[in-house]
C-alpha cells in the first residue's frame, strides 16, 4: 500500500530496546544482559532474533559476550577509541556533504583544540609525551600519507592527555574524517614545514605545563591552517 510505514526486522527492534536499557543507564557498565532464553520469552521472538540483536549490539562496542558456565552477554565499559570508531563514517558523510564543508570542521577543531591544549598540559603524564612525540614527522622524508597520519596521531594523543574520555571521543572522528583531495593537494608551499613547526611547539608547551603558552599555540596553528585553506 502506497505510504505505508515498513516495520524494522524484529531484530532491529530487540536491538533498540536493549540499546535504550544501556545508553539510559538503566543497565550498567559490566551488568548481564538477561539469558538468550529469558529474552526470547519476555519479547516473544526467536532465539535466532536474539543472537542476531546481540551480534548488533555487540558490532556497536555496547556489549560483549562471553562464553562458559559463568559467561553470557555483558554491558561493555565505555572506551573512547572504539566508540569513536562509529562517529568516524559519520564525520567522514558530513565532511562529504553539502550541507557541511572545511569551516565547520575547523570551527569544531578551534572550539576543542585550544582548551584542550591548556587541559593536556596541566595533566598530562609522561606516557602522553610518548605518544604525542612518536606522531611527529619529518617533512623533508614523509610522504603525504605518512604526515597526514601523524597528523591524526598527534592530535588524538593531545585530546587523550586531556584526561577528559569526551575531549578523545569527538577528537578521533574529526581527525580520522576525510576533507578530500582538493584539499589535502593544493596547500601552499611549506605548509607541511609548518604544521611540523608548529606540532613541537604544541609539545614544548605541553611538555613544560604552561597551559597559556600551549593554547596560544593552538590558536596560531588553527589560524595557519584556515588561512591555508582557503
Amino acid at each position: 500500500m502506497t505510504g505505508s510505514t515498513v516495520r524494522p526486522p524484529a531484530y532491529q527492534v530487540l536491538a533498540d530496546e536493549l540499546r535504550a536499557d544501556i545508553t539510559s543507564g538503566r543497565l550498567r557498565p559490566g551488568e548481564r544482559l538477561p539469558p538468550e532464553p529469558e529474552l526470547c520469552v519476555k519479547t516473544g521472538v526467536s532465539r535466532s532474533t536474539v543472537r542476531e540483536a546481540l551480534r548488533l549490539l555487540a558490532s556497536q562496542h555496547l556489549i560483549v559476550t562471553t562464553r562458559g558456565v559463568t559467561g553470557g552477554s555483558f554491558v561493555a565499559h565505555p572506551d573512547a577509541a572504539q566508540l569513536a570508531d562509529g562517529l568516524s563514517a559519520g564525520f567522514t558523510l558530513l565532511g562529504n556533504s553539502a550541507s557541511v564543508g572545511l569551516d565547520d570542521f575547523l570551527e569544531l577543531r578551534r572550539a576543542l583544540e585550544v582548551p584542550a591544549a591548556a587541559l593536556a598540559a596541566a595533566r598530562r603524564n609522561d606516557e602522553h609525551l610518548v605518544e604525542m612525540s612518536g606522531a611527529l614527522f619529518d617533512p623533508a622524508l614523509d610522504d603525504l600519507d605518512t604526515m597526514l597520519a601523524a597528523h591524526t596521531a598527534f592530535h588524538t594523543a593531545m585530546a587523550k592527555a586531556t584526561g577528559n574520555p569526551l575531549f578523545e571521543l569527538v577528537a578521533r572522528p574529526m581527525y580520522h574524517a576525510s576533507y578530500g583531495e582538493s584539499i589535502t593537494e593544493n596547500l601552499p608551499v611549506g605548509y607541511w614545514v609548518q604544521i611540523d613547526a608548529d606540532h613541537r611547539q604544541l609539545l614544548d608547551c605541553i611538555a613544560v605545563r604552561d597551559g597559556e603558552a600551549a593554547s596560544r599555540a593552538a590558536a596560531r596553528h588553527l589560524d595557519y591552517i584556515v588561512a591555508s585553506t582557503r
